[in-house]
Formats: C-alpha cells, sequence, structure tokens
C-alpha cells in the first residue's frame, strides 16, 4: 500500500467531479492500492465553506474522504512546528507548510498536490511531492 497525503486542491477538484483534472483526482483517491493520510489542517481549508453555504453534497464527500482515513498526526502542536520550519526553508505558504509538516510527520510516501511546478511546493526536499495538473499538461 501507497501511503498518500492530498492536498486541498485534489480533494476540491474530486468533489466537483468535473473534467479531466476532476476524474485524476477521483481514481487517485479510488485506489485500492493506496492509504491516505490527513490532517485536521486539510479540514479546515476545505469544510468551512461548503458547510456554511449549505452545500450537503460536497460535505458529504469530504466527510466520506475523512472517514476514509487511517493516518492522523498525534499531536497538532508537532505539525505547527515543524510547518513553521518547512515555510521557512522551502518559502511555503502557511497551510501549505502545515500539510507538508504532517506528511513529513506521518512518514507517507507521496504528496499528492493540483499545484504546479513551478509553486513552492515543488521546493520540498526529502518528500515525494507529485502533482496531478503536471500529469495533465503532459498528455
Amino acid at each position: 500500500m501507497t501511503l498518500t497525503f492530498v492536498d486541498a486542491g485534489v480533494l476540491i477538484a474530486a468533489s466537483r467531479g468535473q473534467g479531466d483534472l476532476a476524474l485524476q483526482a477521483l481514481r487517485l483517491l479510488d485506489d485500492p492500492q493506496r492509504t491516505f493520510a490527513s490532517s485536521v489542517f486539510v479540514k479546515l481549508e476545505v469544510l468551512p465553506l461548503p458547510t456554511f453555504h449549505h452545500r450537503t453534497v460536497e460535505v458529504a464527500f469530504f466527510d466520506a474522504y475523512f472517514e476514509s482515513v487511517r493516518h492522523w498526526p498525534a499531536s497538532n502542536d508537532d505539525v505547527v512546528q515543524k510547518g513553521f520550519e518547512e515555510a521557512v526553508t522551502s518559502g511555503l505558504a502557511a497551510l501549505d507548510a502545515l500539510h507538508v509538516a504532517a506528511a513529513r510527520l506521518l512518514g507517507v510516501d507521496v504528496l499528492v498536490t493540483t499545484e504546479k511546478r513551478s509553486k513552492a511546493f515543488h521546493r520540498v526536499q526529502g518528500l515525494e511531492v507529485h502533482s496531478l495538473t503536471e500529469d495533465l499538461s503532459r498528455r
């Protein structure tokens, strides 16, 4: 099994269900060879707005995903501390740094994002970062 951490962009693309990016995101999430890791910070990024706007289908999609996640950080404080280090080292935005930190602490095999290769996510060292957007551009 491949332990995989997906960022909010992957979940949002999958929840909207339209276009090539959505199909690729859904395929990734349905891959029986993957086990998923996440953090409360991904939840914070994807759940508040659809909940506030009563987009129940989108909320149900996210809830189902988070129910399937088997690996969560033991300490959010550790994620925040490591996230600060990641932000300073790689020039990441706050939430991206928290995602990278959680992925590292959980020992994931790969972090999957929708960010293009030119973005800060791909400056991270020592962690495999895979972009669904780049896969689409190579077709």
